[in-house]
């Protein structure tokens, strides 16, 4: 078997995959036709040159303005459960066997929704793929950082309420200059108390020191993106110590111009180093990508040999959220390729 067919064939974890910058192009254009939505455009082309990157933007914040179309549509309960079910069919193609679906629940209650009931739709799309398509999914609630602490703490105790039910983790995202990971030190640590795992975006955009202080301060099992961790061999160091797994998504990272190059981008050095990186697509919609893509882009740019993607699939599962259980079936299914 060569590569390309191992990892095509290989049962992945999707662990960093945000719901509303990964939804159809043409599910937004057929739910704003049916539901009167305004949009700037009814034309398909021009509506995915609206949520698609097609070469890299100047900085994240002009990334972000990406999501402002699908989440017009993302405001009722038959409309979420539907968008999240297509994700799931869309990664299931690429031969994800486990999915965390990441949303910020405060985003979708503008016409009525509570963040409960975003939540409980999101996991009736979830049961209806696992009956469809065969693949395991959970949530991770996101705050944001430029959100009140107040905000942020009705988030955290909606999520509470669907601990054993669907969300594993809690989130914080957004931007990490002006916001930095102590404002909400209190809030995580409760959400730790509380029995749910935590994941933080730090390190994406130049602030390698977020990624210690999401770690000690935050009680971060995983850190979103630690692309600047490369600038500090201390950093480096020490998610090698602490053996923190870092949620990687290239393609995102070119098109926010974290990197230039994909060769640019430190993977393969944290690899090298001893770092457990895990691949990831963040945006299958505004970065253009699948997770098959992603991995392509490993061998094609860095000659990456089957032992090492093997790794990297493999971190992928060990450090998921998911059951014990499900970690050991989908291990088991990994060596079956070997």
């Amino acid at each position: 078997m060569n590569i390309k067919e191992f990892i095509k064939k290989a049962p992945k974890t999707e662990l960093h995959c945000h719901l509303d910058g990964s939804v159809r192009p043409e599910t937004v254009l057929e739910i704003a036709k049916m539901e009167g939505v305004t949009l700037p455009s009814y034309d398909l082309k021009k509506i995915e040159e609206l949520m698609k990157i097609k070469t890299s933007v100047k900085d994240l914040r002009e990334y972000l303005k990406k999501f402002a179309l699908p989440q017009k549509v993302m405001q009722s309960r038959e409309n979420i459960v539907r968008i999240t079910k297509e994700l799931l069919e869309d990664v299931s193609k690429e031969n994800v066997k486990y999915i965390e679906i990441r949303y910020a629940p405060i985003y979708h209650t503008e016409q009525g929704l509570t963040m409960e009931e975003v939540i409980e739709a999101v996991n009736e799309g979830i049961r209806v793929g696992y009956q469809e398509f065969g693949i395991i999914a959970n949530q991770i609630i996101t705050c944001m950082r430029h959100m009140s602490v107040e905000e942020n703490y009705s988030v955290l105790k909606v999520a509470e309420k669907f601990i054993g039910k669907g969300v594993v983790a809690i989130d914080l995202a957004g931007n990490e200059a002006d916001f930095p990971p102590e404002l909400h030190k209190e809030i995580f640590c409760e959400a730790k108390g509380k029995g749910l795992h935590i994941t933080v975006h730090a390190g994406e955009t130049g602030e390698e020191e977020n990624i210690i202080k999401s770690i000690e301060l935050l009680n971060a099992e995983r850190i979103g993106h630690g692309v600047c961790a490369i600038n500090d061999e201390n950093v480096v160091s020490y998610l090698v110590k602490e053996q923190i797994p870092l949620e990687m998504c290239i393609k995102s990272n070119l098109d926010t111009k974290i990197v230039n190059e994909f060769r640019d981008h430190p993977i393969k050095y944290y690899l090298n180093k001893g770092v457990k990186v895990t691949l990831n697509i963040d945006n299958g919609t505004v970065s253009n990508t699948t997770l098959n893509q992603e991995y392509f882009g490993l061998i094609e740019n860095f000659n990456m040999s089957k032992e090492e993607v093997f790794e990297i699939i493999k971190n992928g599962i060990e450090a998921s959220f998911a059951t014990k259980e499900q970690k050991e079936r989908l291990l088991n299914e990994l060596n079956s390729l070997k």
